[in-house]
Formats: structure tokens, sequence, C-alpha cells
């Protein structure tokens, strides 16, 4: 049975997790379509049987060569080129017949225009079967649509065709040595060669796919100003016609703890030929997008190896037999399968509705661009959906990444001592969970973000953030949702949390006499910094909340999903008295 189908609680998401209402006047403005699609049912239904078939794909093909890249790798490097093995070319092959590569782009360059959203629950069930896949094959989409949306038509034309039909793909070439997280420190330069093209030199390290055919890659014009403001996007092609040879060259493919089927890579330009993308010093914004949906995309990701794992221990508690009886009747084992289980379903829940909000902020967002113009109907949505889509984005990566890592841990020690051998797949999820931990921004950088979005606001706003604290409220607006117990029970917690919260940021940054309402006052250097000391505390309290927040909708919707809300909350309360004792021992 495919993953989709053995788990009702995809179903249940795929239905009524998605915003379908908001989603199919956006991406089919008439029936019937193109596709001749008559109703937003058959929509609904098309877009269900593809989502079947990845999922059965996945859960047979890819999981039966996961092993084997695992052990073999995902290819070599030879004379600057990534040559992928067997496996994975045998993948790529099967991904063209499927047209995978082509769903989420633009139907005039050979895409099929769909939804973000079914494409990123497509890409957690290839995590769950070979994260490894689930990487490689994502970053034809990815680097398909940033050129949709900031290539020139002559790019567009020439190259997303190519990526449509699974040809070529590409990377996003960001890291360098020593400069890490601090992307404004990169040193790769880029100098006009006077024929409109200009010529990079630099390296970067860590690069997923570098031997893709493309690269787009962060550099500094010369003469630009240091810092993150200074920065350009170009897009390199290892094969150029300007170009004798190879125009950039992949260097190494580096050994990883984890993810051996996917290829990490350093690589190197020597004057190599390039176009802007864009334009000037604009390319950390663009960069931000890119990375804002691989963020959500690798929380699904993480999602694939939390079920992989979660699945295969409840599996393996049901056959074990120990003191007479299955493990997974003992009583503390019972507790952990079934608070992995609550855990499972919430991150879940979470992530489909923030790839909801995604899908809608990243559409219009595609309109404003190309038409520079949107209904005040359509303006309200965009704000509202990029908001939600801001907020969530670091917290769903923290949340998933770091839940998927512990409790694939966890589930080692459900299997005992066969968990460390490689008889069973377990040690494999373990060792691949980092690799989703680590790239597209670290935990630590997550929680930062997310500091980042709420001091952002107080200190555009501190009269109206912190009157809450004295005269009651929340902080952030909730949803207008229908009148539920979930709701006001959800409501009871968000205000504990927000006030909590506020509480920490008035005691840590404390402005002296009148000033309280000053928005310099919260901008003072080490104040700030004392702050940042909270970030990852902050950041999971606010994923609990999101997650109850969802979990309390559904529950309105569905009085079946009551359980599941309750399970959580019993699940999450005590780590966040355990938060709370955290901010109050270290700012007494």
């Amino acid at each position: 049975m495919s993953y989709y189908d053995s788990e009702s609680d995809w179903s249940w998401l795929f239905h009524n997790g998605l915003d379908w209402s908001t989603l199919i006047p956006l991406f089919y403005p008439k029936f019937p379509t193109e596709d001749g699609l008559e109703s937003n049912e058959e929509v609904i239904q098309f877009q269900e049987e593809l989502l079947k078939t990845i999922s059965k794909w996945s859960s047979t093909s890819i999981k039966e060569r996961a092993a084997r890249l695992d052990k073999l790798g995902a290819g070599s490097v030879s004379n600057g080129k990534t040559i992928p093995g067997t496996d994975l070319e045998e993948i790529y092959k099967e991904a063209k017949e499927l047209d995978l590569f082509s769903l989420p782009l633009p139907r005039k360059y050979g895409g099929m225009d769909l939804p973000q959203s079914p494409h990123f629950i497509g890409l957690a069930f290839l995590a769950r079967a070979c994260v490894s896949t689930s990487t490689q094959l994502a970053f034809f989409s990815a680097i398909g649509d940033m050129l949709a949306r900031f290539g020139s038509n002559e790019v567009k034309e020439r190259l997303i065709p190519k990526i449509s039909s699974g040809e070529i793909s590409g990377s996003m070439c960001l890291t360098e040595p020593g400069c890490g997280s601090d992307v404004g420190a990169l040193k790769t330069s880029a100098t006009p060669s006077g024929d409109g093209f200009y010529l990079l030199n630099g390296s970067k390290c860590f690069i997923t796919n570098g031997g893709g055919g493309l690269g787009l890659v962060l550099a500094r014009i010369k003469g630009d100003p240091e810092g993150t403001e200074g920065i350009s996007m170009f897009l390199a092609e290892q094969v150029h016609e300007k170009k004798a040879g190879l125009n950039f060259t992949v260097t190494k493919n580096e050994n990883k703890m984890g993810m051996h089927g996917s290829f990490t890579t350093e690589v190197v330009y020597e004057d190599t030929v390039a176009t802007l993308i864009g334009k000037p010093r604009m390319g950390f914004k663009y960069m931000l997008h890119l990375m804002n949906g691989a963020r959500i995309g690798v929380a699904f990701q993480s999602l694939g190896v939390l079920e992989s794992a979660i699945k295969d221990a409840q599996k393996y508690a049901k056959e074990r037999v120990q003191f007479g009886k299955p493990i997974s009747e003992l009583p503390l084992m019972q507790r952990n399968l079934e608070d992995f289980e609550t855990e499972l379903k919430g991150i879940r829940a979470l992530l489909v509705d923030t790839a909801s909000f995604f899908d809608i902020y990243q559409r219009l967002e595609l309109k404003k661009l190309e038409t520079g113009h949107l209904t005040e109907v359509e303006k309200q949505l965009f704000d509202s959906a990029n908001m939600w889509t801001r907020k969530r984005t670091p917290l769903v990566k923290y949340y998933a990444c770091e839940a998927a890592t512990y409790l694939s841990g966890k589930v080692i020690q459900v299997f005992g001592g066969y968990g460390y051998m490689e008889e069973y797949l377990v040690e494999r999820y373990h060792r691949d969970s980092f690799g989703p931990l680590l790239y597209e921004g670290t935990s630590q950088i997550q929680a930062l973000m997310a500091l980042k979005d709420l001091m952002a606001f107080i200190i555009k706003k501190p009269r109206t953030y912190f009157s809450h604290l004295f005269f009651g409220g929340v902080i952030s607006p909730l949803e207008k949702l229908p009148q539920h117990k979930t709701i006001e029970d959800f409501s009871s917690l968000g205000r504990k949390l927000k006030r909590k919260i506020t509480k920490l940021i008035y005691r840590t940054l404390r402005p002296k006499g009148m000033d309280l309402f000053k928005a310099s006052k919260w901008t003072e250097t080490e104040k700030i910094e004392k702050l940042m000391l909270h970030a990852e505390t902050i950041c999971e309290g606010l994923s609990y909340l999101e997650t109850l927040r969802v979990l309390a909708n559904h529950a309105s919707k569905d009085e079946d999903r009551t359980k599941l809300y309750f399970d959580y909350k019993v699940l999450v309360l005590p780590r966040l008295t355990r938060i709370y004792h955290d901010w109050d021992l270290r700012n007494h």
C-alpha cells in the first residue's frame, strides 16, 4: 500500500487542511481548464491522483533503491563534472516519464502550472523513501521557479523548458569557505566583461546538486558595497558558448555522515561567464525567496524522515515479543509510541496549513511581478498570506527538523541493539535527518529569524505591542475561527504564552522611566544580544502554539479531530512549562 493510502490522516489533510476554496480560483480562474477539468471537485480529484502516483512511486521504486544509494553514493566527480550513478540515473529517467519536474512550473514554458502544496506533500513521500532522492529531484523545479520569477525572457524561454523535461537541473550557490551563515562576507567577485556578461571568480562549498548544469550564484560586482546590500545574483551555466571547455568546475563531492545518495559539492569559478539575474545588488532578496520556499520544502523532507522512523517503530513494536507480549503493549513503550504518533500528526497538520499560505503568497507575488497590479481583494489576501508565510517559515523548518532528528534517535531505542545495526533502516533515517537539520539554515538561524520578525513588530509599534501586557488581549491577531471548545482552549494557551514572551522581552530590554514606548530604547545592542539567548526557546514555544492553532481550527471543522488537539496539548504543555521556568530562572 502506498504512503498516501496507508495513512487516513493524509486524505483528511489533503481534502480539508489545504485551502482549496482560495487556491482553486487563483490557479484555475475559469472552467473548463486547459486540461479539460470542469469543476472544483475535478481539480481536487486530479491533484489527488497525481499525489497518489508520486506516493506509489516513492513507496516502491524509490524505496527499493534507497539502500543502494546509501551504500554506493549518488555517483562520482570526473573532469570537473558530476556523473550520476546507475540508480540515480534510473530515478531521473522515471521522474521524466512521470513528468514530475514540470508540475509547478509555468505552462508557457512546458510546465503544468500546478499549486506547490501537493508538490510539497509529494516531497514528504519521496523523503520517506529516500531523503537523498527527494533533495536531488527538488532542485529541478526550485531553480525553474527562480528563473520564471527573476530571469530574463531569453533565459526563461531557453532554459525552463529544459528543466520541465528533465534535461537539466541546477543549484543555489551561496555558501563559501569561512563564511557559512554570514552571507554578507562572501568573496566571490563579478566583473563586467563589456558584452553584457560578467566574469565570476571564487569558490562555493557544500553546494547540493552543484553539478546539475545551472548555478544561481551569489557574488559581488567589483566596487559594490560590502555586506548583504552589495550582493547580486548570477546565472552560470556549466557549458557556455562563450567559453571553451567547462564554464565552472566541480572539484569534489563531500563524504557525508548521511544522505550519501545526494551530491554535495565544491564548485570553483575561474572567469566563469555569467548572466545577471534581475537587478544589481538584489541578490540577497532574490535568495531569500528561494530559501523561504526551500525551508518549507525541507520541513516536509523532515516530515518524511519522521514518518518513516515512527511507522517502522510501530511495526517493529507490534512484532517484537518480550516478557510474553509485544513490546507495544508494555506501558512505557505504549505511551512513547502514542506520543510519537501525536507529534507526527501535529507536525503534519502544521506543515500542510503553512503550505497553503505559501502557495497563495507565491501565486499572487508572481502576478504582481508579471502585471504590476493586484485587485484590492487580492492585495488583502496577499498581505495576509505573506504575513503568515513569513511568520511560519522559520517555525516549521525549526520544529520539523528538530523533531525528525530527536525522534529518529528515540526510535533507535525502540529497536534496542538492532536499531544500531544496518539490518534495520532506522540508523539510516537518523543519519539522514541531520542533512535537513543543517541546510537552508540551522535551527539557531531559524530561531533568530523568528525573533527578528517579532522584534521588527515591537520596534515598529512598541506602544501597541506592550499595551497587551497591561490591558490583556493577544499580541498577534487570531484567525476568526468558528466557536468551538478547542478554539476557546487555544485562545487561553495563546494568551498565556504571548504574555510570557512579552514579560521576557520587557524584563530583558527594560527601558528606563517613561521611555517604555520609544522604539529607540528597544534597539540597544547589548540588550538585544541578551534577548538572543532566548531565541531558540521562543521559537520552540511559538512552534507549539502555531501547531495548536492549526489543530484547534481543524477540530472546529471536524469533531473527530478534537481528541488530537487535546492529546497534542497534553504532550506540549510540560514543554511550555519548562520554557517558562527557563525564562524566569535566567532573568531572575
